[in-house]
């Protein structure tokens, strides 16, 4: 009877054991490494990390518990952007997001194996992280912030009616800024406008290129472009000082002292991302998950920056707003 019992202690132990060790290896399973490259610090794309990791949070995955979290940010630096690529691929990471175009393209140069979910990437395709939007057939999948660009033309000459030439800033280098530069001159051809490029290749050049353009043009568009909108102010005081209205890509901008937008919401648009990210967790493959845009556009108004670029805001323009900045 004692050797019963006796055998019946060890059996308990050892199965509290196992159980245990189970309950280990579950927890370390749920555990999520997640690395993040961003190629330089704005609020669009600060927005758009913190709507994803917010999401991941709402689902249980929060960072210091059961996420943790490799981020590296490269301030627009081409070579530290490759650097912290290879660390995150080399870190072990399970899943990667990449916040904008160059950042997707150095960290997919790195590695086919991790999944990648980009955000704030104008054309994937054109990038060639991605096969097609429909069927990535890559390790890369992620949502695009697309302008509606003719929309932003149309609203640009809604706010101002007399203008016929628009100004354009952007760095040549980026390949999401040279895709909407010729979405902007196909639109504007077709309403009658002209275009007038100035190109920078970093923020220091921003100012100068857009006081160059004073006398050459009647407005700015600015396009969802890393290196101009890391210094839009810049455009924004020489397009005060000459009452240049100033329409942009995305609403951080309008924000910032921009005239208005029918754009991007960025913290949306991570948020967005995340959801497909929760889904790659759940075992979906990048590579057979279409890429996405933004479903809701936003008209945004900042009517300070209309007091200081004399721009008269039409009573029916301002009621269809999904924001007003006074």
């Amino acid at each position: 009877m004692r050797k019963l019992l006796a055998w019946g202690m060890v059996l308990v132990l050892l199965l509290t054991v196992m159980a245990g060790c189970g309950e280990q290896q579950d927890s370390a399973e749920k555990k999520v490494k997640l690395g993040i490259i961003q190629i330089a610090e704005h609020p669009a794309l600060d927005a758009a990390r913190q709507g994803f990791l917010d999401t991941l949070a709402a689902n249980g995955y929060v960072e210091g518990k059961n996420l943790i979290v490799d981020y590296g940010n490269a301030q627009g630096d081409q070579t530290a952007l490759k650097t912290i690529a290879k660390k995150l691929v080399t870190g072990n990471c399970n899943l990667i997001l990449a916040i904008a175009t160059d950042s997707a393209q150095a960290v997919a140069a790195e590695t086919t194996e991790i999944p990648i979910l980009f955000t704030a990437v104008t054309d994937p395709v054109t990038a060639k992280l991605v096969m097609s939007n429909e069927k990535p057939d890559t390790n890369v999948t992620g949502t695009n912030d697309l302008n509606p660009v003719k929309d932003q033309v149309e609203l640009l000459q809604k706010l101002a009616p007399q203008a016929k030439r628009i100004g354009v800033v952007y760095n040549a280098g980026e390949v999401n800024s040279v895709v909407q530069v010729d979405m902007v001159k196909d639109a504007a051809s077709k309403a009658g406008l002209k275009v007038v490029e100035a190109s920078v290749s970093n923020t220091s050049e921003v100012m100068q290129s857009a006081q160059s353009l004073v006398g050459r043009v009647d407005a700015f568009y600015i396009p969802t472009d890393n290196t101009v909108s890391s210094s839009v102010e810049s455009i924004i005081k020489v397009a005060e000082a000459n009452a240049l209205p100033v329409v942009v890509g995305e609403a951080a901008m309008v924000d910032r002292g921009a005239l208005a937008t029918i754009g991007i919401d960025y913290n949306k648009l991570g948020k967005q991302t995340a959801e497909m990210a929760l889904r790659v967790l759940k075992g979906e493959k990048p590579q057979d998950m279409a890429v996405e845009g933004q479903k809701d556009m936003e008209l945004v108004i900042n009517m300070k920056a209309a007091q200081a670029m004399k721009v008269t805001i039409p009573e029916n323009l301002k009621a269809q707003a999904a924001r007003v900045i006074e």
